[in-house]
C-alpha cells in the first residue's frame, strides 16, 4: 500500500482486473525483435541478439554479480523514463486522479497473473526485505512458550528479523537456528529441517529461503512446507531470488506467506517487491501501525509515498520477460552456470556449493577454495578476481563451513565470460 489515504490505489485492483493488463503509457519492445521463448540455452546467436537490448557495463569488466538487482532492458528503461517524465510533469493531477488508480490496479492484476494468485492476495512493497519484515514482524499467532526457526543460508536481514522475535522487541519467543548440510542434497535438506523441528517441538513459525543468496541452493520447498505444516508450523517463504530466475507457481509450493522481488530477475526499476498472503490467512498478519482498520491485505503494509513510475513500469518489465520467456531465461542461466561450475567441480582445491541437480540450482552458485574460509580472505579473493582478472563477483559469509564467492551470471552473459572465471580459478589454485 502506498499511503493510508491512497490505499484504494491497489484495493481497486479486484474491480479493475477485468479490464485486462497493460497500464497506460505501455512501451513494448520493437515488434520486429525475434523473441523466441523456446530458444535453446546454447543458441549463442539468439542470446547475442537478446544482449543487444541491454546496455553493457563499461570498463571491460565481466559482470558476474547480477544478484543484487537486475538491469532493465532498454525498452523497459525507456518506458520508465517516459513514465518518470509524465509523473514529474503531471504531478498530483495524475497521482490523485482516477487514471493512476486504474493504471496501478492493472499493474497489480498483471503481477497477480504472473504469480497465479488473486489480486486480493498481494500488495506491493519496496523489495523482498520489506515484504518479509511485514510478514515476520506481523505474524500474530505466536504465544508465550513458542519458538521460531531459521537457517544459516537465510538472508542476513531476515535472520535479524527472526532474532528480533526472541528479544522482546516484537513477540518474545525462543529462537532456533539450524545449519544446512554441505554438500547439499534434496533429502539432506529435508532431513535438516525435519530434525530441527523434531528437536524443537515448540516451533510454530519457520523461515524458508526458496533460492539462497549465499550459495544458490534451492531446497525442495513443497516437501519441506508440507512436513512443517504436519507439525503445526507455518512457513514464511523468501522468494527474493527465485522469481524470474526459476519457474514456479506459488500455489504449487503450498505456501501461505511469501515475500518476492520484482527488481532482481523480473527487471523492473529498483524499488518494487511483493507481499503474498493466502486469502484465508490475511488476518494472521497484523495490520500496519500506520494503516486504518481493515480486513484486506492492503492494511498489512504501509510504505508511504513511493516512486509511482516504478510501479507503473512493472507492467512493461513483465511484458518483456514474458516475450523473452521465463523458461528460456531459466534454462540459459543454468547453462551458463554449468559452463563454469561443472568444469571446476572436480578440481581438488575447489568446492562448488550447489549440487549438479537442475531442480536444486538456477544461475546463482557459489564456490569456495579449500582452506579459504574466512570472510576477510574471501574479500581479498573477490578483489583479486576484479583487479587481476577483471571479473566482478561478491563474497558471501554465513554458511557454517565458511565464506565463499558468489557467481551470478545474467542471461545476457556469454560462455566466454564464464570461461574467464574458469581460467582465473585454475590460475589461483595452481
Amino acid at each position: 500500500m502506498i499511503s493510508s489515504t491512497r490505499r484504494g490505489i491497489f484495493a481497486l485492483a479486484g474491480g479493475l482486473a477485468a479490464a485486462g493488463p497493460g497500464a497506460a503509457f505501455a512501451a513494448d519492445p520493437p515488434e520486429t525483435f525475434p523473441f523466441n521463448p523456446d530458444a535453446r540455452a546454447d543458441d549463442e546467436a539468439y542470446w547475442a541478439k537478446v544482449a543487444t537490448l541491454y546496455d553493457k557495463p563499461t570498463g571491460g569488466i565481466v559482470q558476474l554479480e547480477n544478484g543484487q538487482f537486475g538491469a532493465m532492458s532498454r525498452p523497459v528503461r525507456e518506458a520508465y523514463e517516459a513514465k518518470t517524465r509524465m509523473v514529474n510533469q503531471q504531478t498530483t493531477l495524475y497521482t490523485r486522479g482516477p487514471a493512476f488508480f486504474e493504471d496501478a490496479a492493472r499493474v497489480r492484476a498483471k503481477v497477480a497473473a504472473l504469480l497465479d494468485v488473486g489480486v486480493d492476495e498481494i500488495v506491493f512493497s519496496r523489495g523482498t526485505t520489506e515484504s518479509l519484515q511485514t510478514l515476520i514482524g506481523g505474524y500474530n499467532r505466536l504465544r508465550k512458550g513458542d519458538a521460531v526457526l531459521y537457517a544459516d543460508l537465510d538472508y542476513d536481514s531476515m535472520q535479524t528479523s527472526m532474532q528480533g522475535l526472541g528479544l522482546g522487541r516484537v513477540r518474545g519467543v525462543r529462537v532456533v537456528k539450524i545449519d544446512l548440510p554441505e554438500p547439499a542434497s534434496r533429502q539432506g535438506l529435508i532431513d535438516a529441517y525435519e530434525a530441527g523441528l523434531t528437536a524443537n517441538p515448540d516451533v510454530r513459525l519457520m523461515l524458508l529461503t526458496h533460492l539462497s543468496h549465499r550459495t544458490g541452493v534451492i531446497p525442495p520447498v513443497r516437501e519441506i512446507v508440507d512436513m512443517a505444516r504436519a507439525k503445526g508450523v507455518d512457513v514464511i517463504l523468501d522468494g527474493g531470488h527465485a522469481l524470474g530466475q526459476t519457474e514456479f507457481r506459488l500455489k504449487d509450493l503450498g505456501v501461505d506467506f511469501a515475500g518476492l522481488n520484482l527488481h532482481k530477475w523480473i527487471g523492473s526499476p529498483l524499488g518494487c517487491g511483493v507481499v503474498y498472503i493466502r486469502k484465508d490467512r490475511i488476518k494472521d498478519i497484523d495490520i500496519s501501525l500506520s494503516s486504518p482498520p481493515g480486513d484486506g491485505i492492503d492494511e498489512r503494509l504501509h510504505t508511504g509515498t513511493v516512486n509511482n513510475a516504478t510501479v507503473l513500469t512493472v507492467s512493461d518489465a513483465i511484458d518483456f520477460q514474458t516475450k523473452l520467456g521465463l523458461g528460456a531465461k531459466a534454462r540459459r542461466l543454468r547453462h551458463l552456470r554449468d559452463l563454469w561450475a561443472e568444469i571446476v567441480r572436480d578440481h581438488p582445491r575447489v568446492e562448488v556449493l550447489t549440487p549438479n541437480d537442475p531442480a536444486m540450482h538456477a544461475g546463482l552458485t557459489s564456490f569456495r577454495i579449500k582452506g579459504i574460509t574466512s570472510e576477510a580472505d574471501n574479500v581479498a579473493l573477490r578483489k583479486t578476481l576484479l583487479e587481476r582478472f577483471k571479473i566482478l563477483t561478491v563474497e558471501r559469509a554465513g554458511p557454517w563451513r565458511g565464506a565463499c564467492i558468489r557467481v551470478t551470471p545474467s542471461f545476457i552473459n556469454t560462455p566466454e565470460d564464464v570461461g574467464r572465471l574458469v581460467k582465473a580459478i585454475h590460475e589461483l589454485t595452481l
